[in-house]
């Protein structure tokens, strides 16, 4: 066991996330502001509570050795799979979904701490693989794996957390050493799964995907009216914004899921255009840092670790602003540490405490910024 080096900490990393968390919970409450029924539910006062206990697990995660994990990966995959399994049948039915589990006090979603256990499982397989993985049967194996924990998620039903997983699962696998050959077979494959599998959605699923190809521009209500909504927000932002708390579209409440969802779509108009640059500057300073992490890693587990939360960040930073842009289809993926969400929010804190415990032990001396 490698003793621990505080020297090595990443707290550019560990800085960046701080601003991003604490404008998140800003921005939160400039969009519920107003808003009686939103402001008792203490939004603001939740996800800073969730904020605080997650800076609290990002290091107490990093001042554990991230090889224990490994150790304990199939144990998180069983009682994972178990868990899900459990909230199928007695989770609180919220939106439609299956999603969480209702404490009385907060709502707990466990399918985002299942990205990090899949991160971890996935990344704890490919590393004790490495010499096969070019074999089929490798890959095959490593998709069930990831098949056994999406199954669940996609019976709440939950596509867009199912596709994030999937997404970590070809990722680690590409950076584990994905020939071209079974490039090009996976790539084919994920042409054709999304036109087999339309059928078998969920009725709103299916309504999200046929109004993005097919929008009605007189919609008054549902997704095509937030998606209009979130573009008139961004639009009337211009390059500096109508300042904090003065956007027309969020303090009048013409957009909606302006605290989650669409909180891009608040930051532009309040903000601007150089304030979205600033914020998606910030992300990609924190994608970057965990991608340093990786590539300066002691072995592959804890590289794969790094790369997998890196992943997870990047992708659902994308997808989100894509939706708000009306470049995809409405998918409820939260913007990484801005979004209302504790769930969301702890276990992407989580995810940066296991960069971090990584950075820790690193098999470099030099730390340099």
């Amino acid at each position: 066991m490698r003793a621990v080096n505080w020297r090595y900490f990443d707290f550019w990393l560990l800085g960046a996330v701080a601003v991003l968390t604490i404008f998140g919970i800003t921005m939160i409450r400039s969009a519920v502001a107003g808003n009686i029924e939103l402001q008792q539910l203490n939004l603001v006062g939740r996800q800073l509570i969730f904020a605080i206990a997650g800076f609290v697990v990002i290091i107490v995660t990093a001042s554990i050795d991230y090889h224990l994990w490994a150790s304990m990966s199939r144990t998180l995959y069983v009682g994972m799979w178990i868990l899900l399994g459990v909230l199928f049948t007695a989770g609180a039915v919220l939106f439609g979904s299956a999603r969480w589990f209702d404490t009385g006090v907060i709502l707990i979603q466990p399918s985002e701490l299942a990205k990090i256990v899949m991160i971890i499982v996935l990344a704890d397989f490919y590393s004790k693989n490495q010499d096969s993985i070019h074999s089929l049967k490798t890959v095959f194996r490593s998709l069930v794996l990831t098949m056994g924990m999406v199954i669940w998620i996609l019976l709440q039903p939950n596509l867009s957390t199912s596709i994030v997983i999937l997404v970590i699962w070809f990722a680690l696998l590409w950076a584990s050493g994905l020939s071209i050959k079974h490039l090009l077979i996976f790539a084919t494959a994920g042409i054709i799964t999304p036109i087999v599998g339309f059928p078998f959605l969920a009725n709103y699923q299916k309504k999200r995907i046929i109004n993005f190809l097919f929008p009605d521009p007189a919609a008054r209500h549902g997704d095509i009216y937030n998606l209009q909504q979130a573009l008139i927000s961004i639009g009337s932002g211009g390059w500096f914004g109508q300042g904090y708390g003065h956007g027309s579209q969020v303090q009048l409440r013409f957009l909606k899921v302006r605290h989650s969802d669409f909180i891009f779509s608040a930051i532009a108009e309040e903000f601007g255009l150089i304030g979205t640059i600033l914020l998606l500057a910030l992300l990609v300073f924190v994608i970057i840092r965990c991608l340093r992490v990786a590539r300066k890693a002691r072995d592959t587990f804890g590289a794969l670790l790094a790369y997998g939360v890196a992943t997870t960040i990047a992708f659902q930073a994308i997808v989100n602003i894509g939706v708000n842009l009306n470049l995809m289809p409405a998918t409820g993926l939260t913007l990484p540490f801005v979004s209302y969400g504790g769930s969301s929010l702890l276990s992407i804190l989580l995810g940066i405490g296991l960069v971090e415990s990584v950075a820790l032990r690193q098999k470099s001396l030099e730390f340099s910024t």
